[in-house]
């Protein structure tokens, strides 16, 4: 049994397709010419904007013309990560589904149900023409999670919808009508390379097996962060025994929570057991600490050749207490609805090179206000150690409007079918309902989508019922859709 035997048949299909084109962020020239491709061959009429967002067009069933126009949006792009023995190539190779009791997961990769399926429902609305509906418009974004580039781009003016049906949402039943907004913090350490002294010796240290995740939706599970647990395990011996730090790479994606990491630190060689044990200690602090929440973590200390140069010692130092010092988790929880994660950050990335050690955060805040606060506060802790901060890549949270009659009509809708009342709530999570609100603000919006666990990490995963549910709640929305 494959994904495209799973209910609904033309859903997961259509989801099947989607794990076939490569499509990792910034990358996502092969899908688009698939989805163009594929609207062709099915009599959709579509188009890419100037900047390579996939617009299509369906009209509306015969007698439900003066129905108001919804436009149904999802992103294509997906985040790349795979455990560190796997040799996917997300450039090239098609994404291996697996079929796991009530879940699909992928082998060793990310699976792209973010927003793979959210891209798969709007593809089967405008394939189906069982389907009664009025006017859809379907907006597929690219670049969505590393800087939703596409949205950013995406001009006003194009669509005449005014009811917009985000599909990115990750818990079936609930209805997200806020999202926090968020900022990208960039530090850089200058250094110099200075020649390893003679009689070094040097070994790798790396953390892997952390559980990783969503930097929005998984801050608040107390996950371990790679960067800082590498960082605190090395800085002891940078201080106390003379080692020396070659290189540090960590993380890879500013929106995932990192869960691996290396560095490659050098020591006089009367001082390897003095090192090996302050390093081993370290870790095996860090493992008890996150036994609950990372029980796969694991840790390696292995011999290499010792490198011909280091990074000059005491910006090396700096850094690795930079990285310990900076924050990268929950900074507080929202007052005004109970249980959501007001702001966060997430120390992301470590990278050494052309001579500057380069550390990435993303922020994220549902006030404004409260993010310039906290990205105050990240710069402070940088610029104390000697770095340069900067920021980048800025956007404003989507602002919920609960008395939207629009969130009383789906909600309906949702009771009607299943029986009970949706959960209405905001997310920590970006969605690209604040970007476009604001070039479109007649538009009332609300976020939809099947159950995803663990998006941006190996480990990602979305409950097979929960696709079903959305279809049909999805068909009865777009039925039930008022006169203009």
């Amino acid at each position: 049994m494959t994904i495209k035997d799973l209910k609904p048949q033309i859903v997961w299909n259509n989801f099947y397709l989607m794990t076939q084109q490569p499509r990792p962020s910034k990358h996502e020239e092969k899908v688009r010419e698939f989805l163009l491709k594929w609207a062709k061959e099915h009599g959709v009429e579509a188009s890419a904007d100037e900047t390579g967002n996939v617009i299509m067009r369906v009209p509306a069933t015969p007698g439900y013309e003066n129905r108001r126009g919804v436009i149904l949006q999802a992103h294509m792009d997906m985040v790349p990560q795979k455990i560190s023995s796997s040799k996917h190539d997300f450039l090239k190779d098609p994404i291996e589904t697996l079929i796991d009791g009530d879940w699909v997961t992928a082998n060793g990769t990310t699976l792209g149900a973010d927003d793979g399926l959210g891209v798969a429902l709007a593809m089967s609305v405008a394939e189906d023409k069982s389907l009664e509906h009025g006017p859809v418009e379907i907006l597929i974004t690219y670049d969505e999670e590393t800087g939703m580039t596409g949205a950013e781009n995406f001009k006003p003016g194009i669509f005449s919808g005014d009811i917009l049906l985000n599909l990115d949402s990750e818990d079936e039943g609930e209805l997200c009508i806020g999202c926090a907004g968020g900022l990208d913090a960039i530090a850089e350490f200058d250094y110099k390379s200075e020649k390893t002294p003679a009689g070094y010796k040097a070994v790798k240290v790396d953390v892997s097996g952390l559980q990783g995740g969503h930097s929005g939706m998984d801050i608040s599970l107390c996950r371990g962060n790679a960067n800082k647990i590498v960082a605190a395990a090395i800085l002891p011996s940078m201080e106390e025994n003379g080692a020396r730090l070659a290189n540090f790479t960590g993380g890879s994606l500013r929106n995932a929570i990192p869960f691996e990491a290396e560095a490659v630190i050098a020591f006089p060689a009367d001082k390897e057991a003095a090192v090996r044990k302050s390093v081993e200690e370290r870790f095996a602090n860090a493992k008890a600490r996150f036994k609950e929440s990372d029980p796969d973590m694991c840790y390696r200390i292995k011999d290499v050749d010792t490198p011909a140069e280091c990074i000059e010692e005491k910006v090396a130092l700096n850094a690795a207490k930079a990285i310990i010092a900076c924050p990268s988790d929950v900074i507080r929880m929202s007052q005004s609805m109970p249980g959501l994660i007001e702001t966060s950050t997430n120390l992301a990335i470590v990278r050494c090179e052309n001579g500057k050690i380069r550390i990435a955060s993303l922020m994220r805040s549902a006030i404004d206000e409260s993010k310039e606060e906290l990205s105050r506060r990240v710069r402070y802790i940088f610029e104390a150690f000697g770095a340069k901060c900067r920021f980048e890549g800025g956007y404003s949270g989507w602002v919920p409007k609960p008395e939207d009659p629009l969130i009383g009509l789906i909600n309906d809708i949702y009771k009607k079918r299943f029986g009970h009342d949706m959960k209405v709530l905001a997310t920590h999570g970006g969605l690209e309902c604040a970007l476009l609100g604001a070039k479109y603000p007649n538009w009332q919006m609300v976020s939809i989508g099947p159950t995803v666990r663990y998006p941006h990490s190996p480990d990602e995963r979305t409950y097979i019922p929960s696709t079903q549910m959305v279809w049909d709640f999805l068909k009865d929305i777009l039925v039930n859709v008022p006169e203009k």
